[in-house]
């Protein structure tokens, strides 16, 4: 192999990972750029979960055998069977070494106590594989995990310019890894409440425009809880802010626990003292029934006066809900009238018979056709028509 086309490969492989968007496209483009690049058949992607003592398979690429997932849930691999993923990621390293990588063949010593080499050659001659080149990976200085690639028995086995080129691309991975961390570490900050780590307004945004898109083509049922914490003012007024911020934390904690209920339901903050829950796919009975329990957790804190809770769900009789922002509405009448009702439990839009007051009251803030106004907004609209309407 010319070295033309190995810095083909490593271009390759690192413009893969760069245009990634998620870890698991990070992990596949690592996976198969390394295949590309070594000329081999197969690829694997592994983490070291040293509080563990696994290696976890991240994704497996190429020419995969029964039995070996692109994305597997549960192939882990306890670390004391690999003795070199210590010796050669910590004890070597450490003490002067580098960590290069090494090739294994289905023809090595498959006997005697077991040992790294025993485990390796064993899974190569049981997957119809002849030979493959580790690469440890070392990520902010610690030993990360390793990639590994094979060829099928009867290729061309893998020499010590393998190894060696092996090791580059390791560090192009680890150079991407780092990369898709810190990605994903803004996404985290960009779509995360501070104060409480729930999600926070934007991310809401985004999922409920993904949500109510998915309602108008496959019928999914979406759901909206939206919950004004009671008494925040008066907690901040008499004990202070930071008594305040423990009111908001803990309710917080709460929203959390509530939302567990329901698979996949997103718990956030909007901001100050508003906090919502959005399901998608659980039936409305069961999104009311969360928000019931919701209530009477928050009236138990301890701090402030529990929450004032509305719900609107397209799996109640609301009407056509075409877009997020009038699922929005619906939910912000259905809390506002829980609010000025004080009601211990939710108020819930569509559940008073054909001229429902949530209903009328939602939809008489609708803004002009084709103004562009998001969620927020609609919000801040509807508060100052309510308003206006004492």
């Amino acid at each position: 192999m010319g070295d033309d086309v190995r810095l083909r490969g490593v271009v390759e492989l690192a413009q893969g990972m760069a245009a990634a968007r998620t870890p698991r496209e990070s992990w596949r483009a690592a996976a198969e750029g390394a295949c590309r690049a070594l000329a081999g058949d197969f690829a694997a992607l592994s983490v070291w979960e040293r509080e563990l003592g696994l290696l976890r398979v991240l994704v497996n690429a190429g020419e995969r055998v029964a039995g070996e997932e692109e994305f597997p849930e549960r192939e882990v691999y306890p670390v004391h069977e690999f003795p070199e993923i210590t010796e050669f990621l910590h004890e070597r390293w450490v003490g002067g070494g580098e960590p290069d990588a090494w090739v294994e063949t289905a023809e090595g010593p498959a006997g005697g106590t077991p040992g790294y080499c025993h485990q390796r050659v064993a899974a190569l001659r049981r997957r119809g594989r002849g030979c493959c080149v580790v690469a440890p990976i070392v990520l902010h200085g610690r030993a990360w995990g390793e990639l590994y690639v094979a060829r099928a028995a009867g290729a061309r086995v893998f020499g010590q310019v393998d190894a060696d080129f092996a090791t580059v691309l390791a560090s192009v991975v680890a150079a991407g890894l780092a990369q898709t961390e810190r990605l994903e570490e803004a996404r985290r900050l960009a779509f995360t409440d501070s104060l409480t780590g729930l999600a926070n307004r934007r991310a809401v945004d985004a999922n409920l425009d993904d949500a109510v898109d998915r309602h108008r083509s496959e019928g999914v049922v979406v759901s909206l809880v939206v919950c004004d914490l009671n008494g925040l003012k008066r907690v901040n007024d008499t004990q202070g802010h930071a008594v305040g911020d423990q009111l908001l934390e803990r309710f917080g904690s709460v929203l959390s626990l509530c939302g567990a209920m329901l698979p996949g339901t997103l718990a956030a903050r909007l901001g100050g003292d508003e906090f919502c829950l959005l399901a998608v796919g659980p039936p409305a009975d069961e999104v009311v029934r969360v928000a019931e329990e919701l209530c009477r957790r928050a009236a138990a804190l301890g701090l402030g006066d529990g929450v004032a809770c509305g719900v609107a769900s397209t799996g109640d009789p609301i009407g056509a809900v075409r877009s997020a922002r009038r699922l929005f509405r619906l939910a912000d009448a259905a809390q506002y009238r829980a609010k000025a009702a004080r009601s211990p439990l939710p108020v819930v839009a569509g559940r008073s018979g054909p001229d429902d007051p949530v209903v009328r009251l939602a939809d008489a803030t609708a803004p002009p056709a084709g103004e562009p106004a998001p969620p927020v907004g609609e919000r801040r609209r509807f508060r100052r028509w309510r308003d206006r309407q004492g």
